[in-house]
């Protein structure tokens, strides 16, 4: 069963290159393209006005973290729309869509969250404090694989998943593999792998990826399963090993790298997405008109090479593709969640 397994979104191909993510990040991408005479005049009516306000589900220096400030400085380029970021993270979401909840219906306000809080998480949190129905699809964001890594308590010699697999069947006190929190897709990821393998090992639900991360590096934890990007420097320094990425097709960031289909988990294509959603009391007009800027930030060659760099795929869609993606892979989780028997109280 596959996560994603129709184009729900347009997909925006970068340049590649070397861009440091930190450096974009700390510059922003507004430094990347000249202002027009026109823009400047919208960026003077801009500055008088309060600005748009992005709550993000994810701590500061998270993926949706960058991606929100990302977005936010290329409006500023494209529209001449400021925007500030406003970090909610924690309770599977339910922090930052109540923020969206609670805030004015003028359309100033939108939620860069991963797809999960409207797809996922209705099925895995039974006492959840908002309704899919509170989030207004605005646009895809953008996705990214998930990976499968191992750390110094796994033997040099473990190379492949077929590899991983027979050690941890011989070492079953040693065999645990890592999460950033319980619920989470890669976790989900994880305990699907565990049931096509037919091999257990203990899961250890971490809050947030760079303490999973750290526990990793440390031989607390023998592999985890994380975006691909949070892994890269860490396989360049040698620290860290990256047995299997969970796309339908290697990736740009690790080419060398197999996928768990090619290595046999023909059912294990996953991948995870962003999305902008507003509140349902906003007018039709407000969000359509959010799309519109939103779609043209995100379909700059620049900030789809920032991404890239991250290993994440810039994408953009209207709310009516957004809202049928969320519908379809709603109805392929159920059934998934139901037979991993995966609930979080």
């Amino acid at each position: 069963m596959t996560a994603s397994m129709h184009d729900h979104g347009e997909p925006v191909r970068g340049h590649g290159g070397t861009t440091d993510r930190r450096r974009f990040l700390q510059a922003g991408v507004g430094a990347l393209a000249a202002p027009s005479t026109l823009l400047l005049a919208r960026r003077a009516d801009a500055a008088g006005n309060d600005p748009m306000r992005i709550l993000c589900s994810g701590p500061a220096g998270s993926v949706p973290d960058l991606i929100a400030r990302a977005v936010a400085d290329q409006l500023w380029v494209t529209a001449g729309l400021r925007a500030l970021v406003d970090n909610r993270p924690g309770a599977a979401g339910q922090i930052s869509v109540g923020a969206l909840k609670g805030a004015a219906a003028d359309g100033s306000t939108l939620l860069l969250a991963q797809g999960a809080v409207a797809t996922l998480y209705p099925h895995i949190y039974p006492k959840l404090t908002y309704a899919v129905s509170d989030l207004e699809p605005v646009s895809t964001a953008g996705e990214m694989t998930l990976a499968l890594a191992v750390g110094p308590a796994v033997p040099a010699s473990v190379g492949s998943m077929r590899d991983l697999m027979a050690w941890m069947r011989s070492q079953p006190r040693l065999a645990n593999v890592g999460s950033p929190g319980t619920g989470t897709l890669p976790h989900l990821l994880e305990a699907m792998l565990m049931r096509e393998a037919g091999t257990a090992w203990q899961h250890i639900a971490y809050s947030g990826g760079p303490p999973a991360v750290v526990a990793l590096l440390g031989g607390q934890i023998a592999a985890l399963v994380l975006p691909e990007g949070l892994f890269s420097e860490h396989r360049t320094s040698g620290r860290l090993r990256v047995l299997a990425t969970s796309g339908a097709q290697r990736t740009v960031l690790m080419p060398d790298v197999p996928t768990l289909v090619e290595q046999g988990y023909a059912d294990l294509a996953v991948r995870e997405w962003f999305a902008f959603f507003m509140s349902p009391r906003v007018s039709p007009r407000q969000v359509v008109e959010r799309s519109k800027v939103l779609r043209l930030a995100l379909a700059q060659s620049e900030l789809a090479a920032a991404f890239a760099n991250a290993g994440i795929v810039s994408m953009s869609s209207t709310p009516e593709v957004l809202s049928a993606r969320i519908a379809t892979e709603r109805r392929l989780w159920e059934p998934i969640v139901r037979a991993l028997d995966v609930r979080v109280e």
